[in-house]
C-alpha cells in the first residue's frame, strides 16, 4: 500500500497531440510527438504506439502523460514527458485520455 502523497509526487497532465513524425531510428516501430500542456508549454515526447494509431489518428488527440519525470535519452531524441498507456489482448499500446476534451495542462487527481 501506498500513501496518496506519495501519488500526488507524480504530475499528470492532459495535454493534446500537435504534431507526429516517424521516429525511424527507434529499436521497435515509434512516433516522436509534440504535445501541448498549455500553460506548461509544448513537450515532445517518443512512444511505441504505431500498431494502433497512425498519424491523422494522432493529431488533435488529448492524452495523458506525466510531466514531472526527467528527460529520456531515446537515440538521437530527448524525450521529455511520459505517454500514459495500457495494453490490449495484443500486447499493443492504448492511450489513456481524458472521456471528454478538457484543458491543456490539467492536472489529473
Amino acid at each position: 500500500m501506498t500513501k496518496f502523497n506519495k501519488f500526488m509526487e507524480i504530475d499528470i497532465r492532459a495535454g493534446t497531440i500537435i504534431d507526429v513524425q516517424n521516429f525511424p531510428e527507434a529499436r521497435k516501430p515509434a512516433y516522436k510527438l509534440e504535445i501541448d500542456f498549455g500553460h506548461l508549454g509544448n513537450k515532445k515526447s517518443s512512444a511505441q504506439i504505431t500498431e494502433l494509431y497512425n498519424k491523422d489518428m494522432l493529431i488533435g488527440k488529448q492524452i495523458l502523460a506525466v510531466v514531472n519525470f526527467p528527460s529520456l535519452q531515446v537515440g538521437p531524441f530527448m524525450s521529455e514527458v511520459l505517454i500514459l498507456g495500457v495494453p490490449d489482448g495484443n500486447g499493443y499500446v492504448v492511450l489513456v485520455a481524458p472521456e471528454m476534451n478538457v484543458e491543456n495542462g490539467v492536472r489529473l487527481y
